[in-house]
């Protein structure tokens, strides 16, 4: 064992749920991770050697081979697509010299494509080496590629003032927050983060819970989970340890609200996991931070520090009898680590790969403890309303679905970014708000979500009860081919799915497959009923989440769109399908029977 590897294992006090940590020290300093530290590391964690690469080959950005001194990713995404994308990686192999998924000959320059990184608002976009460049152009790209060959480094091309990565102006440099409508809860300046605890922690842990069950405040990340319940399940629930996870883990198209509430309300997050470990009896916290997110982690761990410096983290918080800290765990690209059971595995060193439940993490999480997992969003919303009071929250909203909520905005219109707005306001006042100006369909939610008429669904309301909707909207006009994004939508799903069940690891290509059919015009009704029956199949066997939604974009439009179907699909002709191609089965067989009457 070299002494590098002996440092990274003596830093992590040989604590086989730092494994990730361990990874990523050791891909920082060699640019990829070699058998040898593998053997290494199976050693030092009394591990087998794939054990480790178990870990090491499911995640997107770890490397086991050298991938180029500067790795690049290109974000391509749907919204990236439709603004000058294929410019962007055309010019981007032409100046490194290497095709995507490749290294170039001098070994300098790695391509690699990502399905999205958390920046849909200002695309297309790529991350080199840690840092993310926006709004790409072909001749931005020559001129960061230039400047690489150089021998500056990236931070030094997107940073040029040399701010501290500890400093949200170097955020800034690199990444527009946009945030275009500031509603009544989110992204308040000067609070008193003291006072606020303090006043929390002079109750009793029991009043915290009954404070978020008043507010009826549900949860952010999708599933709208009441956060009241949780917590009191968490209060209630036995272990020796108990955890708090926050889940900054947003990796759904189209998303990026938490990006810039970590960014611009940093300290509201972590006020809230403190707050929601009050309330369940937890020393423990854990923030799980996305790899594409990754610049952002000098900051937020400055935010951490400064927390704990003023008291507000680690023993006897403010002198009370309570003790809680929280460290951040970096991710490696797996959106699937987006459901809370995958998240809690990759936090433990290992595969993201979703849990059967029950049991329920909040009963058995993290360590086998009870563990509250909570998204971004949900704990900057607790955190105000423990300082504002459970009427003021529920009043605004609708009686069903309290509050606000953050929305996620791009695609065609001319205000891309971050709008807070009240739960009840409708589809048509937000294409209003953000300038849509011809729009057509909506995807809500991401991928995973809804697809919306405009024509519609426009009188549609943001809530509970109608559009549940996570966060994301993508906005296309009336000029975007829809079944062209349902395709895109589909390869997302199949590159993302972890693997371990047949139903999402089979039945996504398939699904892939007849819409390549549909696009290509040799589709036919049986095609379409077969997708119907193979979307339930999915929806009632898959293990988790991802296989359940992956149908969506397909029956979302197939309901709101069936004309772009109907247009596409032929005839079925005799016992053969339209999707057989007598033509090329064929290609081939002439010259082969020659070939044998020559021979003969």
């Amino acid at each position: 064992m070299n002494q590098k590897t002996r440092q990274i294992l003596e830093h992590y006090h040989s604590d086989k749920t730092r494994l990730m940590d361990m990874l990523w020290d050791l891909q920082r300093e060699d640019g990829y991770i070699s058998d040898a530290a593998v053997a290494s590391l199976a050693e030092g964690l009394n591990l087998s050697a794939l054990d480790v690469r178990e870990t090491l080959s499911f995640y997107h950005f770890f490397h086991d081979r050298p991938f180029g001194k500067h790795k690049i990713y290109l974000a391509n995404s749907v919204i990236a697509k439709m603004n000058g994308y294929d410019d962007v990686r055309n010019a981007l192999e032409q100046e490194t010299g290497c095709t995507f998924g490749g290294v170039d000959a001098s070994g300098t320059f790695g391509l690699g494509d990502a399905n999205c990184i958390g920046l849909s608002d200002q695309e297309p976009a790529m991350m080199v080496d840690e840092v993310v460049f926006t709004n790409l152009t072909a001749a931005k790209i020559r001129d960061v590629v230039t400047q690489l060959k150089q021998g500056k480094t990236a931070v030094e091309i997107a940073n040029p003032q040399g701010v501290s990565s500890k400093d949200v102006a170097y955020v800034d440099a690199m990444v527009a927050s946009n945030i275009r409508n500031q509603g009544a809860v989110m992204f308040k300046a000067d609070r008193d983060y003291r006072a606020i605890l303090k006043a929390c922690l002079d109750t009793h842990p029991q009043e915290v819970i009954e404070t978020m069950t008043n507010a009826s405040l549900r949860g952010r990340g999708g599933a709208g989970f009441p956060t009241g319940l949780k917590w009191q399940l968490g209060r209630n629930a036995e272990g020796d340890e108990k955890y708090i996870i926050c889940n900054a883990d947003e990796g759904e198209p189209g998303t990026f609200k938490d990006r810039v509430l970590l960014t611009r309300s940093p300290k509201d997050v972590l006020l809230g996991m403190v707050m929601a470990a009050f309330a369940i009896g937890s020393r423990h916290g854990i923030l799980y931070l996305r790899a594409e997110y990754c610049y952002l982690r000098d900051y937020l761990q400055q935010q951490i520090d400064a927390f704990r410096h003023e008291g507000l983290l680690g023993e006897q918080i403010l002198g009370a009898a309570f003790d809680f800290d929280i460290r951040i765990q970096m991710g490696a690209g797996a959106y699937v680590c987006g459901d809370e059971t995958a998240l809690i595995e990759s936090c433990e060193g290992k595969r993201g790969t979703p849990r059967v439940k029950p049991p329920y993490p909040i009963q058995q999480g993290y360590l086998g403890m009870p563990t509250s997992v909570n998204n971004v969003e949900t704990l900057a919303i607790a955190s105000r309303i423990i300082e504002k009071g459970s009427d003021w929250f529920s009043a605004m909203g609708t009686d069903e679905s309290t509050g606000t909520r953050l929305l996620s905005v791009a695609g065609d219109c001319d205000r891309p970014g971050i709008y807070e707005i009240e739960w009840g306001t409708t589809l048509n006042e937000v294409m209003q708000m953000i300038g849509a100006n011809d729009p057509n369909a909506v995807q809500i939610s991401g991928p995973a979500g809804d697809c919306l008429s405009v024509e519609k669904d426009g009188d549609r309301e943001f809530c509970y009860s109608d559009l549940s909707c996570n966060g994301s909207l993508m906005v296309f006009d009336k000029s975007r081919d829809i079944l062209h994004v349902v395709r895109d939508f589909m390869q997302f799903f199949v590159e993302e799915s972890c693997g371990i069940c047949v139903p999402c690891r089979a039945g996504g290509v398939d699904l892939l497959h007849k819409m390549e059919l549909v696009i290509a015009g040799r589709a036919s009704q049986q095609d379409i009923d077969e997708v119907t029956s193979w979307s339930k199949l999915l929806k009632a066997t898959s293990r988790c989440g991802l296989g359940t939604a992956s149908p969506n974009p397909i029956l979302a439009t197939l309901d709101k769109f069936p004309e772009i179907y109907a247009q596409k699909l032929v005839v079925q002709k005799g016992a053969l399908l339209p999707s057989f191609d007598m033509d090329a089965a064929m290609a081939g067989y002439d010259l082969a029977q020659k070939s044998l009457v020559e021979e003969a």
